[in-house]
């Protein structure tokens, strides 16, 4: 699952992520970062589900942060879809490819919400959610 951890001022000096891992035993991925002079948003990949996601997410904001789930990070829209390709080789992540019918397919949890995409799409066919 992907969280969205926002960082108050008073939180940015703290290892906030390490205190996490380490008292969950969790492998917790780094996809995407902004830290600014006040606040912080980092988006992250845990992999666990249900209690162990609950307990992931209760330690974050104990620890002071505002915790997103995000489910969905883009969408595209079919009926604007031509197919091109375009948004297949700036992906860094492959998470957009084209299938052996030309067909663009989408993986949801490969994506890190970078947005390049979006800005490729010739037809604007993928917004960001």
């Amino acid at each position: 699952m992907k969280l969205k951890l926002i960082y108050s001022r008073e939180n940015l000096g703290k290892p906030v992520l390490s205190d996490v891992i380490s008292k969950t035993n969790l492998p917790i991925n780094i996809l995407e970062a902004k830290i600014t002079l006040n606040t912080g948003e980092m988006l992250i990949d845990v992999p666990a589900v249900g209690e162990k996601l609950k307990e992931v997410s209760n330690l974050f904001q104990k620890a002071g942060l505002v915790v997103k789930e995000i489910t969905r990070t883009i969408e595209i829209d079919r009926e604007k879809c031509i197919s091109c390709g375009a948004c297949v080789s700036p992906c860094p992540v492959r998470a957009i490819t084209q299938d052996l019918n030309w067909d663009v397919d989408f993986d949801e949890q490969k994506c890190v919400g970078c947005g390049i995409c979006v800005d490729a799409c010739p037809v604007r066919a993928i917004r960001m959610l």
